[in-house]
């Protein structure tokens, strides 16, 4: 029993962390589609053929019982054909937590900070028009923040005022009311939320969907059996890369989620 967990770099470790507080029962796989991060660089129709090819060799080598697709980009786009084409797998996917930040939102007026491939996809704009119409929603689309989340749990050092401008659009004042919720729509920027606090002109709550994406994945997963713990208790978690060729730091990183890089990752590529 397998669950394999999907993204486009190592941003969906902060949903593998939570899945695995949830599930330790269970055997993980952790896919980062690295040799094609990030996706906001992909037209959509080239992203969605390479995402299903993808999985047509990812599903036939882990057999896994269930997928997560840790990323919003792709899972606004490919969920419902990753669905069709593969019927017998359950699929989680990762979308933009905005009826949750409707339903928290005290001034009403509400940001997704997400990439921009995210914010332009009619997915999101229909769970506006569904689950946010009495509030102002902003819509962020960022081309960079995802490069530099990877580069900062890296080790990297990131400038302040870069950081600062991508985020600045987030925080709207109307009369006397403020942005009050941020949506995290990218599952890479919660390891950047230390970093948002300090630059954020005023208090925000930073709405990251990782404990919910989990708690759903256990509501839908089988509980392993006596003997499949047991069988789980003998085998690593994997991360697998599509380069091949993840550098020391993000290994360094992976020895402290407790994974295993695979030595023949390139064979996704």
């Amino acid at each position: 029993m397998t669950i394999l967990v999907f993204d486009s770099g190592i941003g969906g470790l902060t949903v593998l962390r939570e899945l695995r507080v949830m599930m330790p029962d269970q055997h993980f796989v952790y896919m980062a589609d690295d040799a094609a991060f990030p996706f906001g660089d992909w037209s959509a129709e080239d992203l969605r053929a390479h995402i299903l090819k993808l999985f047509d060799e990812l599903i036939e080598t882990y057999e896994p019982e269930m997928v997560v697709i840790a990323c919003n980009t792709a899972s606004t786009l490919v969920m419902e054909d990753l669905r069709a084409r593969f019927s017998d797998v359950k699929f989680v996917g990762t979308v933009p937590a905005i009826k949750p930040a409707a339903e928290r939102t005290r001034s009403g007026l509400v940001s997704v900070l997400a990439t921009p491939g995210t914010v332009e996809r009619e997915y999101t704009r229909d769970l506006v028009r569904s689950f946010a119409s009495q509030c102002h929603v902003r819509l962020v689309g960022s081309a960079t923040l995802a490069v530099l989340a990877e580069a900062h749990i890296r080790g990297e050092t990131l400038e302040s005022a870069e950081l600062l401008s991508e985020i600045s659009p987030c925080f709207v004042e109307h009369s006397d009311k403020r942005t009050d919720i941020v949506v995290l729509a990218c599952t890479h920027y919660p390891f950047l939320t230390n970093e948002f606090r300090k630059l954020a002109p005023w208090p925000v709550d930073w709405l990251n969907p990782a404990e919910a994406i989990a708690r759903h994945s256990l509501s839908l997963v089988k509980q392993p059996n006596e003997a499949q713990i047991l069988k789980n208790l003998g085998q690593f978690d994997e991360a697998i890369f599509t380069s091949g060729k993840p550098d020391f730091a993000t290994k360094r990183l992976l020895h402290g989620f407790g994974l295993r890089v695979t030595a023949d990752s390139a064979h996704c590529a």
